[in-house]
């Protein structure tokens, strides 16, 4: 039986899809300072090693795309498939560009178009999120095929 989430305090860089399902975009120097999550995943070049969270690191280096389309994906969807009983956050050094196009695939798993995720997480969470073409063009790529009910269903 699932639980409901942990309240997260408020103007916690809080991102709700439309689903209902919460997930805090973050960077990780800011989030040291903010209630810690239940569950992370840190996209970034190296391992962050943190010790007071269960987390999944996903290998990302800046202003690109995942290193393995497959490990993201699934890390993502862990993620997602956590936000509905626990506290999900979401991070990567800056906070903007690999975080935001992590939650464009998130927002697609949680109701939101595939053509409309950038643009949707633009206008919820930062309006300079998922910064490069690269990023924009593995989105591209990536969420038609996670875009179906069929895809959606089975993320939950």
């Amino acid at each position: 039986m699932c639980k409901e989430p942990e309240s997260w305090e408020p103007q916690e860089y809080l991102v709700r899809f439309p689903d209902g399902r919460q997930v805090r975009g973050s960077s990780l120097k800011r989030s040291e300072s903010l209630v810690p999550p239940d569950f992370g995943v840190y996209l970034l070049g190296r391992d962050p090693k943190c010790t007071d969270r269960e987390y999944l690191w996903v290998k990302w280096r800046d202003f690109s795309a995942p290193a393995v389309t497959e490990d993201a994906v699934a890390s993502l969807r862990e993620a997602y498939r956590r936000a509905a009983y626990q506290r999900v956050e979401v991070g990567c050094r800056g906070g903007v560009g690999r975080t935001g196009t992590a939650l464009a695939v998130m927002a697609v798993l949680g109701g939101v178009e595939p053509d409309a995720a950038v643009l949707w997480v633009r206008t919820n969470y930062h309006p300079k999120a998922v910064e490069t073409a690269g990023q924009r063009r593995w989105l591209s790529e990536l969420l038609p095929q996670l875009g179906g009910p069929e895809n959606r269903r089975s993320s939950k």
